[in-house]
């Protein structure tokens, strides 16, 4: 059958007959692929080594060290064991020293580890973070392979350029949270069911693997678990497009099932490679919950710790989180909080190129059949994700900007010359933007906004500022304002006295006492009320660190 011929039932088409190239032609593709990567690798290695422990990274590093010490489901119930497992082969080498027996609670154990077991927090937190970013990179040359796929490599490296560059990516990345490597996963299995139209024999199984990893990481992930079976099963439909129809119903059911089979089996090994006897003891009491919602992770089919971690997220629902967005301090949620946060730190040339190429995918007919599995998914989970409770942060939503890049790197199908020529000129927009915020990539935002040094006015929490410049915070106090007399505001997870930070607690004492340097986080300013706004008030802004801590002068 020929490749026009394929058009019509939606499969993928043959590829033509390559070219001959001239033999010093031949390695230039993957020498770019490995320049890309390699900028991307350096970008993150820097930022790990240059940031202090975010908010959230102490506990997963404890919770890490437990499974690597004592082989129990002990610390942080409400994320599922893989990311945690991938942070422990990176600990292990390190060999950090830990007190199984310590008393407190999982955030309390986490800062008891990194600075009161005789660790070396820099050190130890570099372990923790290289196997994301190794993870990251990977997800990079998934990026790049699904865009090949789609449209050759020239999208291919549009799509990976603008991923490698986009400041989201490259800041928790380079973090040993969960939050990319789930996105990675995610993207992985939707590859693969896309890859299962030519080979369902080999890529539903491993679809399904990679959704399960997914969900065995962040159970944000739980919504995509019937999105992938129908994709696989829409996948396997057209590969069998030769075969009757009821063999064709089967094959697509079978493929269904197949991963949602896989899938939950690499949940339950997960939780078996932890503790073998499945034991279940946590440090904290899980909150109850009744209703429709308790209903729910009682009868998944997981581990009852998956249960009692989903009950613990659904429980975290219904507290009055306070959230921030354009200057307005609020209780709750606002349902576009996470479109608007994506809009200001997503890079225009992203934002253009993902709309030209959600665009392309409708419209060119090569590429309407990969419709659903670009834009469905991540449509899907920021829906899903706009009805949470908690506007900390775009990185709820990651697989956006990745997915996007996925769909720009689709305009170079666009056989025109101004096509191609804007696509390059939007992808170097994107490149010179983020290396214009290096190494400051947590509190990115684009050109439209301000640029970084404006986010801490427009959002908060993980957008800006999430503790990870205690230590520049500690270099700034000693070179530019030494023997001068500190008070500290400090949201994170970090030790100031560590770090050699002596300062008083303003909070504390009467505010006529409170002269020298002020210093505050800018997640406590954002939110600043009472005594605290009126500290910040009646000071002078005089610096700033990494544009996520301001220093006032009293």
């Amino acid at each position: 059958m020929m490749a026009s011929e394929h058009l019509g039932t939606g499969t993928i088409p043959a590829p033509a007959p390559p070219l001959p190239r001239p033999r010093e032609r031949r390695w230039l593709v993957p020498l770019l692929v490995a320049l890309l990567l390699a900028q991307m690798a350096a970008a993150m290695v820097t930022t790990a080594v240059r940031q202090t422990p975010t908010i959230d990274e102490p506990v997963y590093v404890v919770t890490a060290t437990d499974y690597l010490h004592e082989h129990r489901l002990r610390y942080n119930p409400e994320h599922p064991p893989l990311g945690k497992l991938l942070i422990a082969a990176g600990i292990a080498p390190a060999d950090p020293h830990y007190d199984p027996a310590f008393p407190g609670t999982q955030g309390e154990a986490g800062r008891h580890l990194l600075y009161e077991s005789g660790n070396d927090p820099g050190r130890l937190m570099l372990w923790a973070r290289l196997p994301v970013i190794a993870l990251t990179l990977l997800g990079g040359l998934v990026v790049f392979a699904f865009a090949r796929d789609l449209a050759g490599r020239a999208a291919g490296l549009v799509a990976l350029a603008l991923y490698a560059f986009c400041p989201d990516v490259v800041a928790h990345g380079s973090l040993a949270t969960l939050d990319l490597p789930m996105t990675a996963f995610l993207l992985t299995s939707v590859w693969l069911a896309w890859r299962a139209r030519n080979r369902p024999r080999l890529h539903v199984p491993l679809a399904g693997a990679a959704l399960g990893a997914a969900v065995a990481t962040k159970m944000s992930a739980l919504p995509a678990i019937p999105l992938l079976m129908l994709l696989a099963a829409w996948s396997v439909w057209h590969a069998r497009a030769g075969a009757g129809r009821r063999r064709r119903v089967l094959s697509a059911l079978g493929s269904a099932g197949a991963v949602l089979a896989v899938a939950l089996a690499v949940v339950w090994a997960a939780y078996l490679a932890v503790d073998p006897r499945l034991g279940f003891a946590p440090a904290e009491p899980i909150p109850p919950l009744a209703g429709k919602r308790a209903l729910v992770s009682g009868l998944l089919p997981l581990p009852p710790a998956y249960g009692a971690g989903l009950r613990a997220q659904f429980a975290m629902e219904y507290y009055p989180w306070e959230g921030f967005l354009f200057g307005r301090v609020y209780t709750g949620a606002l349902w576009y909080y996470l479109p608007v946060a994506l809009l200001v730190k997503t890079p225009l040339g992203l934002l253009a190129l993902g709309a030209a190429g959600a665009v392309t995918v409708l419209t060119v007919p090569r590429l309407r059949p990969a419709a659903p599995y670009l834009l469905l998914p991540p449509a899907l989970l920021l829906a899903v994700a706009t009805t949470g409770a908690r506007d900390f942060g775009t990185r709820y939503a990651l697989f956006v900007p990745v997915f996007l890049a996925l769909a720009g790197g689709c305009v170079t199908l666009w056989r025109r010359r101004w096509a191609e020529a804007l696509a390059g000129v939007l992808a170097l927009w994107v490149a010179v933007s983020s290396l214009r915020t290096f190494p400051y990539y947590l509190p990115y935002a684009n050109e439209a906004f301000g640029g970084p040094a404006r986010t801490h006015r427009l959002l908060h929490d993980s957008n800006v500022d999430w503790g990870q410049d205690l230590g520049a915070l500690a270099d700034r106090l000693r070179e530019r304002y030494p023997g001068e007399r500190v008070w500290l505001v400090y949201k994170g997870s970090g030790v100031p006295s560590y770090y050699g930070i002596k300062a008083g607690a303003p909070l504390a004492v009467p505010p006529e006492r409170v002269r020298g340097l002020l210093v505050v986080s800018d997640s406590a300013a954002a939110k600043a009320r009472g005594r605290l706004a009126e500290l910040i008030r009646t000071s002078r802004p005089v610096d700033d660190v990494g544009h996520s801590i301001t220093v006032y002068r009293r």
